[in-house]
């Protein structure tokens, strides 16, 4: 076989599926443990990274022995680890072999999981391997085929157990992780979070703010002496800012806007969105419209923080 050939994974088993638009895992009662686990170069640091930002907790590189012990750890979800992907794979060398009998001693045990298996053809491991300038963990003093072809091997009981195959050949990463996404998101979650920031101009811009407002075209509470100690988060600051004309329809249609542009940032798997507003000194007038426009988007079903930066600088 040559670095040229058309090798493709070998054909799906009867009874498990493949990942497409429309299939995802079974619902399963938390907690959850996914295996992760398949060719080397295939995706699986990709699909880690995208359970993190889904809030898996993950460990790589874990030798199987530990498996039941990590799972022990798992809880109800609410509070502790419920939600656990390990990456196991024949970078454990001599451990790898442990595997089946540890997944066989879980099963006993009663401990449910489901196993999730990258797979590549053999050029485009072979690219990705050229590309980062790596041996193949299992390629010794041969060839990088030499390694895909062994490891092929090893690993074809586990690919005939796997409850799911992602095969990677003519995926992005960003493809493979809208793939992750949707075999573990449940429907209608947002894997979307927000942080709404008021500031002060003078102070100069939140440097990780993704959209910035400017609510200086409203007046300024510092000038009324009897709301010029307080802050945004009072109320009575708030009843004077948004209270002016125009002040609660430019939330409202602020956060109208947001929504195709929040559609779009999920799409593009960008999970962390912030929200920068100023005004002159970030005590008054931005600190009542960010925690306006925080709790519009909450009702919109949106996952929101506010952070106020620049309160108690003056």
């Amino acid at each position: 076989m040559t670095a040229g050939s058309d090798h493709r994974p070998p054909t799906v088993p009867e009874g498990i599926p493949q990942l497409d638009a429309e299939a995802r895992l079974p619902e399963a009662d938390p907690p959850e443990l996914l295996i992760i686990t398949g060719m080397s170069g295939a995706g699986r640091s990709r699909t880690a990274a995208a359970l993190e930002d889904l809030d898996w907790y993950v460990v790589d590189n874990l030798p199987p022995r530990m498996l039941a012990a990590l799972a022990r750890m798992m809880t109800p979800t609410g509070g502790g680890v419920h939600r656990l992907a390990a990456v196991v794979d024949v970078r454990s060398r001599e451990f790898f072999a442990e595997l089946v009998a540890v997944l066989d001693e879980l099963r006993l045990q009663g401990t449910d999981y489901r196993i999730v298996f990258l797979d590549a053809a053999d050029d485009a491991l072979v690219r990705r391997y050229e590309s980062v300038r790596r041996p193949h963990p299992l390629q010794g003093d041969g060839r990088l085929l030499d390694g895909i072809t062994a490891e092929r091997q090893l690993l074809a009981h586990l690919r005939r157990r796997a409850d799911v195959l992602i095969d990677t050949t003519d995926l992005s990463v960003h493809d493979l992780a809208r793939k992750v996404r949707e075999l573990v998101a449940g429907e209608g979650e947002r894997p979307l979070r927000l942080t709404v920031v008021s500031f002060g101009f003078k102070y100069g811009l939140p440097l990780d703010a993704d959209h910035v407002v400017d609510v200086r075209f409203l007046t300024n509470p510092y000038w009324v002496s009897e709301l010029r100690h307080l802050t945004g988060q009072d109320e009575a600051v708030r009843e004077y800012v948004l209270g002016q004309d125009g002040a609660s329809a430019f939330a409202d249609r602020y956060v109208d806007a947001l929504a195709p542009v929040l559609d779009g940032y999920i799409n593009e798997l960008k999970p962390f969105v912030t929200i920068a507003v100023g005004c002159t000194g970030g005590k008054h007038r931005s600190v009542a419209m960010a925690e306006a426009i925080a709790q519009r988007l909450r009702e919109r079903g949106q996952s929101v923080r506010t952070l106020h930066r620049d309160l108690g600088r003056e």
